[in-house]
């Protein structure tokens, strides 16, 4: 037996939180194709959607209520629900003895939880004092697996990102959502006059304007200063996950009208001087990453490129005419996969293999 009591001859239990969530299909997905390393799966959700019956790895299995009992022998839970959902029920999962990886905003910021990419800080995940890991938001895992290497070699010191972040983000409301508003606008010529866009897509949903034919530069909450959450978080992921508190960061977020996959501009400044082939050969190497780099031929990533796979994508990689130790890239992932699930997911099983280590 396990100090904690659990029988230490068995594969791990695991629990999916917000397992019939948009994040959560893809977590299943993920499990029956990846190397199983699970014993029992178990599905939790809310009240309302216990019952449901959903496959994983080849079986159908019931969804639970959210409950504490539902954390009963679970060595692993990973949480895939909004960030009130988390802040009440991932402590609650800890203290029953799982350990938790949640994907919600609510313990990013916590110096006690460590906040994990496994391609750039998978050490850091074993410091877990609250039995808590988190990991960071979708815009940020967009292109920190780009930038944790480069960093490695340059010395990274600032930052100026700008994103262009999916409709999927805000869960299945906000797809649907583009997509309804897609429909209402398609065939019609629109744009000739103020309002036009707005009367005809009527309802927004969870974004503050209209997105199809539109682009709006506002994602998350408001914050002091007139940053919304979105943009405060990736600066304060950033600089957790690289080791880097004072790094000097800046970013403007903005949602546009794609389903599914995030972009991100980055301009990064070093304290050594770039080159473009080095940056190729570190990037060309890095885990977790795919460089698809040759503008010349029309090869740069694209939402429509990366959708469906898991490495964040890497393309116009340049150097700053005006200063040799600055780099232009753009990152293009899934925010569903990678910028999500995936990573919850790695991050699970290198908990799962510590735990069978311990054994």
């Amino acid at each position: 037996m396990r100090p904690d009591g659990r029988d230490s001859g068995r594969k791990p239990t695991l629990a999916v939180v917000g397992a019939t969530g948009a994040v959560g299909g893809v977590v299943l997905e993920l499990l029956s194709t990846r190397h199983d390393v699970w014993g029992r799966i178990r599905l939790v959700a809310s009240e309302r959607s216990a019952g449901r019956r959903l496959v994983v790895r080849g079986e159908e299995t019931e969804v639970e209520a959210l409950s504490e009992e539902a954390f009963r022998g679970v060595d692993v839970a990973v949480f895939d629900v909004p960030d009130e959902v988390s802040a009440r029920w991932v402590p609650v999962a800890a203290a029953a003895g799982a350990v938790v990886v949640d994907n919600s905003a609510a313990f990013r910021r916590d110096g006690d939880v460590p906040l994990v990419v496994p391609e750039v800080n998978a050490a850091a995940a074993r410091s877990r004092r609250r039995g808590i890991v988190a990991g960071p938001g979708c815009t940020t895992l967009a292109m920190i697996v780009a930038l944790g290497p480069l960093h490695q070699e340059f010395g990274l010191t600032e930052l100026v990102v700008s994103s262009y972040q999916a409709a999927s983000e805000a869960g299945r409301a906000g797809a649907e959502t583009l997509r309804d508003q897609l429909v209402k606008v398609g065939g019609t010529d629109l744009g000739s006059l103020p309002g036009d866009v707005r009367r005809t897509v009527g309802d927004y949903g969870p974004f503050p304007a209209p997105l199809a034919l539109n682009v709006v530069p506002w994602a998350g909450a408001w914050e002091e200063g007139g940053w919304s959450s979105e943009e405060t978080g990736i600066r304060e992921e950033s600089r957790r996950i690289l080791g880097l508190p004072g790094l000097r960061v800046t970013a403007t977020c903005v949602r546009v009208p794609v389903v599914t996959a995030h972009s991100v501009s980055v301009h990064a400044r070093f304290e050594n001087e770039v080159t473009v082939e080095r940056a190729h050969e570190i990037l060309s190497s890095a885990p977790g990453v795919v460089l698809y780099d040759d503008p010349a031929r029309g090869e740069f990533p694209t939402p429509a490129d990366v959708v469906g796979t898991d490495p964040a994508w890497v393309g116009r990689v340049r150097r700053c005419p005006d200063d040799p130790n600055a780099l232009g890239l753009f990152a293009c992932c899934d925010n569903l996969r990678k910028g999500a699930a995936l990573n919850a997911v790695q991050i699970a099983e290198a908990v799962a293999a510590e735990l069978a280590a311990e054994a």
